[in-house]
């Protein structure tokens, strides 16, 4: 059942009831819909793209900031058998060119955030671009554009008699560049279907659930942890404020009962109850049963004060990238507490590897890249050929992520195969370093790269931040990882904020241009 079909199914089961529900609590604002206003508007979107010439097959981006809007666009184009191409709301002009002319896009849906980076590269995407469709308010409209209101008012909401087939393109994805220029995963329909029973099977949603959704929609992940509820019509929060008060506002009134964040909104949320600015009797939290954390290495520190503040809560982690149709294909489990740390086993219907350097299963206890099959691998990288081969191989999808294997068969995140540093011979993984910074409790957030040495060939550096209204120096920082053998231990630190994508990965191509070439001997301020 394509994604599509299942719209239309809790329609008709659910008609009445509520879907979804948008909160954006510095405007003091909420709206929803119900099942049956979702699926019209798909439709009337749907047919509203089809009245504009849009075949089966076409691309149409997705660009818009999270909304209530922004799902019945999504599956609107679905049901015209186009293909979506949800952008990254942080890509800047050049980017958003370059993603839409690859495509060879004849449509592109926007918010108002993006009008005037679209401005700036109108020449280049009318290249391909036949309809600029515009989501905000009618008043804001450029010149160039059509509101979506109106071309979508008279639009019938019926189903559009479009065939769509598992086995045919859904969507294209753009990775989020953090190690190079963004790269298109092409998914078909079933893969975004397997996504829904792959998360459902993890975390066991039921009607009654209700899921807050913080991250962007534009990313698999925020959307594929949320397939887990739209499977069996439970409702969604969209939630536009990533503050702990917003986040235990929204949980408690809109009684919430899974939570997915990443790793720096749950440090906020610590640090608030932490130093009395939030108090947990303030609000209603009994019904929250699972908080879990995906899109990047968790510290298990961060669990264990977790758990201190919510001891009746599951918790899970999730592993998943874009090319594997998001969150999912390894996962810790919330039956495996005592594993926290590890990003777990293979997900439902995923099968993984660790291979070493020749190709070969690495033996338990030894690092090597993690190789995942399933039903959510991507087809290909869109037009990119050499790409494609470099990452697929017999089914296999290369992750360039390496991990270990404990001996109860548990997966262990060492670090990205990229981001290795090599100091005097010996190879140093970057996330065992900074998950033990974050063991300071005066440390917010650390990342840690590679700079050159004239003698080791590369060092450790750390950028480090500092909890609010705590103080910490680069010698207290020396003198805390005195504890780590001698070759592993920052030689230079650095007090800045740690810069992190929409998903929370820490983006380690701005650290390096930033820090790379920075005196020798030197430290942040």
């Amino acid at each position: 059942m394509v994604l599509t079909e299942i719209l239309a199914r809790n329609a008709r089961m659910y008609g009445g009831k509520v879907a979804l529900i948008e909160r954006e609590p510095e405007k003091k604002s909420r709206r929803e819909i119900t099942w049956r206003q979702f699926y019209h508007q798909a439709n009337a979107f749907s047919n509203a793209l089809i009245g504009m010439g849009v075949k089966k097959g076409d691309r149409v981006v997705h660009l818009m900031m999270n909304c209530l809007e922004w799902l019945p666009a999504y599956f609107g184009i679905l049901r015209a058998g186009a293909i979506a191409v949800p952008l990254n709301f942080r890509f800047e002009a050049p980017a958003i060119s370059g993603c839409t002319n690859l495509c060879d896009a004849r449509v592109l849906v926007f918010g108002p955030e993006f009008t005037e980076r679209i401005r700036a590269v109108k020449a280049e995407l009318d290249q391909s671009v036949l309809h600029y469709l515009f989501a905000g308010p009618a008043e804001a409209c450029p010149e160039f554009a059509q509101p979506c209101d109106a071309v979508t008012a008279d639009a019938d909401p019926a189903e559009p008699e479009v065939h769509i087939d598992p086995g045919d393109g859904a969507a294209i994805y753009f990775t989020s560049g953090t190690t190079g220029a963004p790269k298109g995963v092409y998914l078909l329909h079933r893969q975004l279907e397997s996504a829904c029973y792959v998360e459902n099977r993890h975390h066991n949603q039921v009607h009654e659930d209700n899921f807050l959704c913080i991250p962007p929609l534009y990313h698999t992940g925020a959307k594929m942890h949320w397939f887990g509820n739209f499977i069996v019509g439970a409702r969604a929060v969209i939630l536009k404020g990533v503050g702990p008060k917003a986040i235990l506002e929204a949980v408690s009134e809109e009684q919430i009962t899974i939570v997915w964040l990443l790793v720096p909104w749950a440090h906020d949320v610590l640090v608030a109850l932490e130093n009395d600015e939030l108090r947990l009797s303030d609000y209603s939290l009994d019904q929250w049963r699972l908080m879990h954390i995906g899109a990047q290495p968790v510290p298990p520190s961060l669990i264990e004060k977790w758990q201190r503040f919510f001891p009746g809560q599951s918790y899970d982690t999730n592993y998943g990238l874009t090319e594997a149709t998001g969150p999912g294909c390894v996962h810790l489990g919330m039956e495996n507490m005592d594993k926290i740390g590890a990003i777990g086993v293979p997900g439902f219907d995923w099968e993984c590897r660790v291979a070493d350097e020749s190709g070969s299963d690495a033996p338990a206890g030894r690092p090597g890249e993690l190789l995942v099959k399933g039903p959510g691998v991507m087809q290909f990288y869109y037009k990119n050929p050499e790409a494609t081969r470099s990452t697929l191989e017999n089914g296999w999808l290369r992750t360039g992520d390496i991990v270990r294997k404990d001996e109860d068969g548990f997966l262990w995140l060492v670090d990205r195969k990229k981001d290795v540093i090599i100091t005097g011979g010996e190879n140093i993984f970057p996330v065992e370093i900074e998950s033990f910074l974050m063991t300071h409790r005066d440390i917010l957030d650390a990342g840690v790269i590679g700079v050159p040495d004239e003698r080791l060939g590369e060092v450790v550096a750390a950028v480090v931040s500092a909890k609010p209204g705590r103080r910490i120096t680069g010698d207290q920082i020396r003198e805390f990882c005195s504890a780590m053998p001698r070759y592993k231990r920052p030689r230079r630190i650095f007090f800045d904020e740690v810069p992190r994508n929409p998903t929370g990965k820490i983006e380690k191509p701005k650290l390096r241009k930033k820090y790379a070439d920075f005196p020798a001997g030197q430290t942040g301020s």
